[in-house]
This record gives structure tokens, sequence and C-alpha cells, in this order.
């Protein structure tokens, strides 16, 4: 299925042939036989994801070439950032800190399930920091809905919970999570955590 993300980089099966050294065909018999997945266009041509590209040469043993490397790693930058958490004391000093730390970011804020969904549709955010205990909202519904939108560019999620169960830390993972942490959380520990998920995100590593 395509994607409706316009900052994912899509090859032809042509344009995959030359990156792997082989004639045209064998690219086709591969998507044809279901080893590398594609989508169709409209007119009947195929078409494969940076991503996807990359995990196939991978397990193929071969070289990412640094084209697809670049492209890769402009697809992990992270421009838009959500925090979502009815704790507006810990809201605050989360964006407070990832503003200073990360200029470039844009860090906003939603403080219930309401804001997070209008937040969500017209920030389409790289990484979102989600409370999963917000009142009158099934965190793990969210987190799965959030994962599971075709809109947004597979987001990093992050949970948040003050719950200190290891049935929690499941529920969340089981949702789509890519971390679970528990309050309180040393904020600065955050950078080292979000760039490792972005660098695994664009290879679907995660």
């Amino acid at each position: 299925m395509a994607r409706t993300n316009k900052k994912e980089r899509v090859f032809s099966a042509h344009e995959v042939a030359n990156i792997c050294g082989v004639v045209n065909q064998t690219a086709i018999n591969w998507i044809d036989k279901g080893h590398l997945e594609a989508y169709t266009t409209p007119g009947g041509q195929y078409r494969v994801y940076a991503d996807v590209l990359a995990k196939f040469l991978q397990k193929q043993g071969m070289r990412l070439p640094d084209e697809l490397k670049q492209i890769l790693a402009e697809q992990a930058r992270i421009e838009q950032v959500l925090i979502v958490d009815d704790d507006n004391d810990f809201n605050d000093l989360v964006k407070q800190f990832l503003d200073k730390r990360y200029p470039d970011y844009k860090v906003n804020q939603a403080f219930d399930g309401y804001d997070a969904g209008k937040a969500i549709s017209e920030f389409k955010p790289d990484v979102v920091l989600l409370d999963i205990n917000l009142p009158g909202v099934d965190g793990f519904k969210l987190c799965r809905q959030i994962k599971s939108d075709d809109n947004l560019s597979r987001p990093i999620v992050i949970t948040i919970t003050g719950m200190a169960d290891e049935g929690t830390r499941e529920q969340a993972l089981e949702a789509g999570a890519d971390a679970f942490l528990q309050k309180p959380i040393d904020v600065e520990s955050l950078p080292a955590l979000i760039e490792e998920l972005a660098e695994n995100r664009a290879t679907r590593r995660s």
C-alpha cells in the first residue's frame, strides 16, 4: 500500500535493479515472488520505499549505497515533537528542555485526548511523548491509532506513565510503543533515546 507521507522516497524496479547490480527483470521477480515488498502505481508500475529496500539489502548481506544512506538519514530527521500529558508542570518541563536542546524542533503540547487528536492531525509529529494514563482516554488505544495512521510517517511513540507494574509496560509495547518510561523520568536521557529510535525507524529495525 502506498503511504501518504511526502517525505518518504520511493524507487522504481529499474532503480532497485541498478542499486543492487542486477537486471531489471530480477528486481521484478523479487517483487513478484514476495521477497521485496512493493506497491503498484495506478499505471501498474512497482514502487519500493527506501526503508524497505534498505531492509532487503541488509537481509541479503548487500552494501547500502551512499545515496540510500543519505535518504534514510533525511527520513529519520526529527522536525515535529508532540508532548501529550495532562500534568501541566511535567509537560512544560519537557517542552522547555527540548526547546533548549533542539532549537530546530517544533515542540507542541497537548494536555488531554481531544487536544492530542487535533495536534496529531495538524502537526503530524515525528515523535510523540504519550502519557498513557490520560483522564477519560484509553492511552493504549490512542497509541495503536497513532502507529497505524497511514497519514503519519510512522512516528516514534514513547509512552510515559506513573504506574510501576510490568503489565503496563507490556501493554504499551504491544500497542506499538517504541519505548516505555516510568515517571519520574530523567529528561537528560531523552535526546539519546529519541536519536536511537529515529535511527531505528529509518530502516524499520525498531
